[in-house]
């Protein structure tokens, strides 16, 4: 119990003084009277797990031990994927090609890079990119932060170079401060700028589609009747579930393999494909399977980005592809009825999904 204060000057009313103060000292920060300093590693809910619970129809998300997820990664860089500094002419960031309002895709034939230099390929969705097992339609970078890395340092997309990275971002406290939340110290590298974007990315899921409430949340109205008879056709006659794979607890509607369709084998030159990374004549031709995930959202579609809509891609599979000496066995004539391809594209309608939210962000000065 504390005294009562006596006269001025008195020792009873310096006690009193002294233990009030103590008393403040203790109740000022409770209550919020002092701020405290920014703290990046605070941002999110102390009960938030990283990766989080993946939506329904996909699986754990994939994270390596080398790159664990944790909240000031995840917005570093989400900062980091929009910001164009650190390209080589300060106009390019992940964001220019892969935006979050075109799928994750930019809606045109090609990316446009360094200097508005076109690049070779259409630009794939980064949605789902976690679970992928290589990146890019060559399948040339083995996960999401040599995929990061790519772009960044290659000289037709972001020209960058670890040297400006290093000095554009360093400059910036903000960016110091974020570093030093996410990695333990302010350094800026390269290596912990792909890190930093590659966890940002592995929070890019989009599932709980309506196939997803249908197939295996038990929600009998949430497919159409023309969406279900589609999936008929997915599974059976148009065998598309053989490399756009489905199973009983998740369809991530990729196989992760490698496949020649005749897709650029009727150009000249030829585009390789896988083969330029493996050196084997066997892998002539060959791309990877993208996912089906969000389809509507991002066309122009195949890897040189020809067909505008999904009946031109139905079409082209009907016939059987495109004829060459590597085409893949199983690219054979369909014969599908106009009323099966209406069906199969209202089935690939069905898988749009919940995807976040993500909004340009006002960048660090």
């Amino acid at each position: 119990m504390i005294r009562p204060a006596g006269p001025p000057g008195s020792k009873g009313n310096t006690v009193f003084h002294l233990a009030r103060i103590a008393a403040l000292c203790i109740l000022i920060p409770a209550i919020g009277w002092t701020p405290a300093p920014v703290s990046y590693a605070q941002n999110a809910p102390a009960q938030e797990e990283l990766p989080p619970e993946p939506p329904l129809g996909l699986d754990d998300v994939p994270v390596p031990d080398d790159n664990p997820m944790t909240r000031p990664k995840v917005e570093l860089g989400r900062l980091l994927y929009f910001e164009k500094r650190f390209s080589g002419d300060g106009k390019v960031s992940c964001a220019t090609c892969h935006m979050p309002r075109r799928g994750f895709s930019n809606a045109r034939q090609y990316g446009t890079g360094f200097g508005g230099r076109l690049t070779l390929r259409n630009v794939p969705t980064v949605i789902n990119a976690a679970y992928n097992e290589s990146q890019f339609w060559d399948g040339r970078a083995a996960s999401l932060e040599e995929q990061a890395r790519g772009p960044i340092l290659h000289p037709s997309e972001m020209a960058s170079s670890e040297e400006r990275i290093i000095r554009t971002l360093g400059a910036i406290p903000e960016y110091r401060e974020r570093f030093e939340a996410a990695f333990g110290s302010p350094r800026v590298n390269l290596e912990r700028v792909v890190q930093a974007i590659a966890t940002f990315e592995r929070t890019l899921l989009s599932g709980n589609s309506p196939f997803d409430r249908w197939k295996y949340g038990g929600d009998q109205s949430a497919l159409s009747p023309r969406a279900i008879r589609g999936f008929e056709v997915f599974r059976t006659k148009g065998n598309c579930v053989k490399c756009h794979l489905v199973d009983e607890f998740s369809a991530p509607f990729t196989d992760d393999k490698f496949h020649n369709l005749g897709i650029g084998m009727d150009k000249k030159p030829l585009q390789l494909g896988r083969e330029a990374i493996t050196k084997k004549i066997k892998d002539r031709g060959k791309f990877k399977t993208p996912t089906l995930r969000h389809i509507t959202h991002t066309a122009p579609y195949m890897h040189d980005g020809r067909f505008n809509t999904l009946a031109e891609v139905v079409d082209f599979y009907d016939k059987g592809g495109e004829q060459n000496p590597n085409l893949d066995p199983d690219m054979k004539p369909l014969k599908l009825t106009k009323a099966e391809k209406e069906d199969l594209i209202a089935f690939m309608g069905a898988l749009t999904g919940d995807l976040p939210e993500v909004k340009t962000p006002e960048l660090p000065k």
